[in-house]
């Protein structure tokens, strides 16, 4: 996939197939880095992305793909929609067969999907070789990377068959189950040294094993090779297990849809459905791309996308999402977004560029990985010529500890271990409804002290609702809502929809109405019957004769209260007044609670009135800032950034300047364009308690990567020790280095489990 940009060159976007660890996507990046012309070189492990600005006057999109063929790995170019540059991730298929593959013109599947090339160069013999998109779905023994390795097994085995038959040559048959085993090895280090990458895993195998030869320890060096196989395998399998958590998402979209087309329903590919066709969608099945009901009512779960497990009832007119299920009654569902701008292609995007967005923490490993790995070649080659030269020690006793050193040294566990905590701990929090744009986005909310929140819309509905009916002297409440609604029929203020809602709620019928005239910042008159009437505001009301100086007081004391009082009257004569106020969300005040037993402080920003502002926020137990402009809001969470972290929660639209100038912005918002494209992450379900669990998320995230940190790194250190003092050798030293990679990206696979709304 390319997209021009005349100012900077080609935008390239390429799969690749087999990354199993953080040395293979360094390998990659270092290698096409130093081609001429390539720039802004990005890749994932667990979205096998490949991503650069290329300028083909220089280099071809060619050379770059030969280059990562040449390292051992699958490359094609990734699939594009019509809008943005997204692609659906390769998916598991339980029925591929792998009839089709191996032709050019197959490359693509109907729901979009890329099939990666198999020349892979080393595929179908021993060594390093990378994960087959066709072995997806297959038992370990069926893959390409398990037949190596019973390959491997049968050479060695035959070696010590050999060995007791005739011991003679039993010597050579291991020298030569190591060569077969270690060739592949070889070629594919030899091409990462002519691309300036003399440090790699491939190289330090070769050495490690050509080494081994030399000093006559033939059989370990084969038995290494063969360990070195069965890691690949074990790495494969655990990197495959950390992709899941994205394909699961791609999965959610079903394959196919019922178009109807003259009131005929066409089985038909989801991703060829366009925006105003209409779709059927029975019960059972899921909705194959965002639209809205046409026709029919019927319960929507929509936890596969926001995580809200509770069905929804829908109707006419209500909004619908991708890969959500329809639960009870067949819907006709008018197509709203076409498939690359559905909501899950767009959580799938935000997951898979999140994982480019790397955390500090991560950059740090990686300038570290970039000195450590000379530095243990360094320390090997002392081990290896000190004792001998300095003090007489013997040579092939000190050349194979040295070279068990080399094996030891490989920082693949070092490498993965970040990048693989946060592709889970970003899977997780969008199988939850919440989107986090990075890993970067992840160690700012575990650094977070304080919470601002705007209040209307996020810690409130966002729209007010009738909390009070007061009616005067011997006018009954369905009176004051009829007169209420008729002079409030047709229009769209929040207030007048209020009160709409109420007299419907209610089964009142508005009294017939006209000449409706707004009072500008005071009300508005119009002719209800045959005689004016007002919903104003009490003041307005008490300059003229709308209500009596005694009822005054208790309007005052609903406004003390945070809710906004209109009376409603006629020429002199009070009917009564309605109180309104926008409600605090149910959940509000259980995250204000969660976050305080986190130890956050929970803070109000709001453009309200005092009096209102501090209503909300004595209710939920926090502090607030009122009348404040964005400008204010901006001032103040730049004060609050100087005491640490500060998570600003808005609607991603009036709240851009604080959003961005916190620490962290989130948006709230259930699958909006806005809430999923700006600010740093995004609720999904439009409940306060994801708050406090995002930050628990992310604390459990943080404690992952640094528990995978001291795996690595201890793990190492302890057989650096042992193998120098000779205590352990080449085959414990290869299972070391394989081990601690496993460990740390199954420890990292922990986080896919982990439940970020339940309390430590």
């Amino acid at each position: 996939m390319t997209t021009t940009d005349p100012n900077s060159g080609t935008a390239c976007d390429w799969t690749v197939s087999g990354m199993d660890c953080g040395s293979c996507a360094a390998k990659i990046k270092d290698a096409v880095t130093r081609l001429p012309g390539v720039s802004g070189v990005e890749i994932g492990i667990m979205s096998e992305r490949l991503r650069l600005t290329l300028d083909e006057t220089q280099t071809g999109r060619d050379r770059v793909e030969k280059v990562v063929k040449s390292l051992g790995y699958g490359i094609t170019p990734r699939a594009a929609g019509t809008k943005k540059d997204f692609v659906m991730p390769v998916m598991s298929d339980s029925s591929a067969d792998g009839h089709d593959q191996n032709h050019a013109d197959h490359s693509h599947d109907r729901s979009g999907t890329t099939a990666v090339a198999r020349d892979d160069s080393g595929h179908g013999s021993p060594g390093h070789v990378h994960d087959d998109p066709a072995d997806r779905g297959k038992r370990w023994y069926q893959t390409s990377k398990g037949k190596l390795v019973i390959f491997t097994a049968i050479l060695l085995g035959s070696a010590w068959i050999i060995e007791l038959l005739a011991p003679q040559i039993g010597k050579w048959a291991f020298v030569a189950a190591c060569l077969i085993g270690v060739a592949p090895i070889a070629k594919r280090a030899f091409a990462a040294l002519r691309l300036g990458q003399p440090f790699t895993i491939e190289s330090l195998m070769t050495v490690a094993a050509i080494g081994a030869l030399f000093i006559d320890a033939a059989e370990e060096a084969a038995l290494v090779v063969f360990l070195f196989a069965v890691g690949e395998v074990l790495e494969g399998v655990a990197a495959g297990k950390a992709r899941d958590g994205i394909r699961a998402l791609a999965n959610l979209v079903p394959k196919t849809a019922l178009l109807l087309v003259n009131g005929t329903a066409q089985e038909v590919p989801a991703s060829s459905l366009a925006v105003g066709q209409m779709v059927l969608v029975r019960p059972g099945d899921r909705i194959p791309a965002d639209g809205e009901i046409a026709e029919g009512t019927s319960g929507v779960d929509d936890s596969p996308v926001t995580g809200e497990s509770v069905p929804v009832t829908k109707g006419p007119g209500d909004p619908v999402f991708a890969g959500s299920i329809n639960t009870e009654a067949a819907l006709r569902v008018t197509v709203t977004k076409a498939a690359e701008d559905n909501t899950i292609a767009r959580i799938i995007r935000l997951v898979e560029e999140a994982e480019v967005a790397r955390a500090p923490t991560e950059r740090f490993i990686d300038r570290f990985s970039r000195w450590y790995m000379p530095a243990i070649v360094t320390v090997a080659a002392l081990v290896v010529l000190l004792p001998p030269l300095a003090f007489g020690q013997p040579w092939d006793t000190w050349i194979y500890r040295g070279l068990a050193l080399l094996l030891i040294g490989c920082p693949c566990a070092l490498v993965i271990s970040v990048p693989a905590s946060i592709a889970s701990a970003l899977s997780t929090g969008a199988r939850r409804g919440m989107l986090m744009k990075g890993g970067a986005v992840i160690e700012a909310a575990a650094n977070v002290s304080r919470v601002a929140f705007d209040k209307t819309g996020t810690l409130t509905h966002g729209r007010p609702v009738v909390t009070d009916v007061v009616t005067f002297g011997a006018t009954t409440e369905a009176e004051l809502l009829a007169v209420a609604a008729g002079v409030e029929t047709g229009s769209s203020h929040p207030l007048a929809v209020a009160i709409l809602t109420k007299a419907d709620q209610a089964g009142i019928e508005a009294l017939p109405s006209r000449d409706a005239k707004a009072l500008m910042g005071k009300g508005v008159v119009a002719t209800v019957g045959d005689a004016s009437a007002w919903v104003s505001s009490p003041r307005y009301a008490l300059e003229n004769g709308g209500i009596d100086p005694s009822d005054m007081q208790l309007a005052t004391a609903l406004e003390e209260d945070g809710k906004t009082a209109v009376a409603v009257f006629r020429e002199k004569t009070p009917l009564g007044l309605i109180a309104m106020r926008d409600e605090p969300r149910q959940d509000a005040a259980d995250a204000v609670r969660q976050l305080t037993a986190m130890g956050v402080t929970s803070v109000i920003l709001t453009g309200d009135n005092p009096r209102t502002a501090a209503a909300i926020a004595g209710g939920l137990g926090m502090e607030f800032r009122a009348d404040m402009m964005p400008e204010d809001k901006l001032t103040a969470i730049r004060e609050m950034g100087g005491q640490g972290g500060v998570m600003m929660i808005g609607d991603g639209i009036n709240d851009a300047p604080a959003l961005k100038q916190a620490s962290i912005g989130v948006a709230m918002g259930s699958g909006t364009d806005v809430a999923l494209e700006t600010a740093d992450a995004a609720i999904l379900r439009d409940r306060v308690t994801d708050i406090p669990a995002l930050i628990r998320l992310a604390h459990t995230a943080m404690g992952n990567i640094r528990q995978n940190i001291t795996i690595a790194l201890g793990l190492k250190a302890v057989f650096l020790v042992t193998s120098v003092l000779g205590i352990t050798g080449l085959w414990i030293a290869i299972m070391a280095d394989t081990g601690a990679t496993v460990l740390v990206t199954l420890n990292a696979l922990r986080l896919l489990r982990f439940d970020p709304e339940r309390e430590a």
